[in-house]
């Protein structure tokens, strides 16, 4: 094999890191640099969070260790059988590119993951001698998130989490049987026993007000997991129902969704087409839903056709539609939960309309300042001024309202 040098391995790795969409730095506990002590801040002066409307980070540097694998997952392009040029990063070389690229202001942080090599506690080890040398060595104070190998010894779990921010174990597919099928060499139940680990150290590391000395800090800002869409044939009433079940049992701070991608190379059982990139911005509209705004997976199903979310509007509007019996609601009287339900009204609306209303009694030209467009709410609320009469149960109240605008893709390489 020719000797690569090092910005030959970082296209390689930084190409094949792509994949991963789980890499946001949102919730991060302070660290700073201030007094002159340190490198890297997360919120520091001089530091520009970059995020697209899905969540996801930017300004991280984000690579793999290696691409090389030991396993043969049908779905990844890294696996051990596919025919892509390899490569492998030194501990120090990551480092060395870390603190460079920081100093050059291009990212605020690192997010590493690998290929499996050798054994899983090698590759852990490996992830975890990185971060440790970031911290300890260099006083970097920057954003740290890895991604854990599951089937690392327990120890090694819980020493990444004291120098990364945040940890990750991609559950890879919504279905358990679809994941032994076409990750043989995986175990979901692995898995999930490294994700129920880390969420006990990181309760344990909350300190309780009685406690004089406080805890060390373990993983800051959680843990977040990924599902592949697409790769399955998982309906997303499915997809939901079990990212719901991930934030109850593993104490989430995120789920990420991201759209199967056809390889070269690949296995008859996966599709030959990846779905529409739409469907994966409406599954995290859904997780927004569930997460913000009060819903629960049955409810998202119930305005879905054969459980799949509909593509032309989104989830909130097509529920409002479809349970078009509870509306409409009055912005003077109605409580929080269902102003939430209203098409239009985001967390920070209702909360303005409920300050609002403690000392005035509102008008429609009230909510039209409040919110980001009236067109979308007018249909579903009554104010003092404003009653929408038979709009509400109109038959052509989706085409009036119109499907939502055409989005752009946004691309992270």
């Amino acid at each position: 094999m020719a000797q690569l040098d090092l910005r030959q391995k970082l296209s390689i790795l930084a190409d094949a890191a792509k994949y991963d969409a789980s890499c946001a730095s949102s919730g991060s506990s302070k660290r700073d640099s201030v007094g002159g002590k340190g490198v890297g801040s997360t919120e520091g002066m001089g530091i520009c969070h970059a995020y697209t409307p899905d969540g996801r980070c930017v300004s991280l540097l984000k690579i793999l260790l290696t691409n090389f694998c030991i396993y043969d997952c049908a779905y990844c392009i890294n696996r051990a059988s596919s025919n892509v040029q390899r490569a492998r990063f030194s501990v120090d070389e990551i480092v060395e590119l870390t603190l460079n690229f920081y100093k050059r202001n291009y990212i605020e942080g690192l997010f590493l993951s690998s290929g499996i090599v050798r054994s899983g506690d090698y590759t852990m080890e490996q992830l975890v001698l990185v971060a440790k040398k970031l911290r300890e060595e260099h006083d970097f104070r920057g954003y740290i998130h890895l991604k854990l190998i599951p089937e690392a010894d327990p120890r090694l779990v819980d020493e990444a989490g004291l120098y990364a921010d945040r940890l990750s174990a991609n559950i890879e597919l919504p279905r358990d049987e679809a994941l032994l099928r076409l990750a043989p060499q995986k175990d979901v139940g692995v898995i999930k026993r490294a994700m129920g680990q880390v969420r006990l150290k990181v309760e344990a590391a909350r300190p309780a007000k009685k406690d004089r000395a406080k805890p060390p800090k373990f993983a800051p800002a959680g843990q977040s997991t990924q599902l592949i869409v697409g790769a399955d044939g998982a309906p997303d009433t499915e997809i939901i129902a079990r990212s719901a079940s991930l934030y109850g049992g593993y104490g989430l701070r995120r789920v990420y969704y991201s759209a199967f991608s056809p390889i070269p190379d690949s296995s008859s059982v996966l599709p030959l087409s990846k779905p529409p990139l739409m469907r994966e911005h409406r599954l995290y509209q859904a997780d927004w839903l569930m997460r913000f705004y009060g819903f629960s997976p049955p409810e998202i199903g119930e305005a879905t056709v054969d459980g799949m979310l509909d593509l032309a509007i989104d989830p909130k509007l097509a529920w409002a539609l479809n349970s078009r019996a509870q509306f409409p609601v009055d912005v003077n009287t109605g409580p929080r939960e269902m102003l939430l339900r209203v098409p239009g009204l985001g967390v920070k609306s209702v909360n303005r309309i409920l300050q609002v209303r403690r000392w005035r009694t509102l008008r429609l030209e009230d909510i039209g300042r409040l919110c980001r467009g009236i067109d979308r709410v007018r249909p579903f609320i009554t104010a003092l001024d404003w009653t929408p009469g038979g709009l509400t149960d109109a038959e052509n109240l989706r085409a009036r309202i119109g499907p939502d605008p055409k989005p752009v893709q946004l691309s992270l390489f």
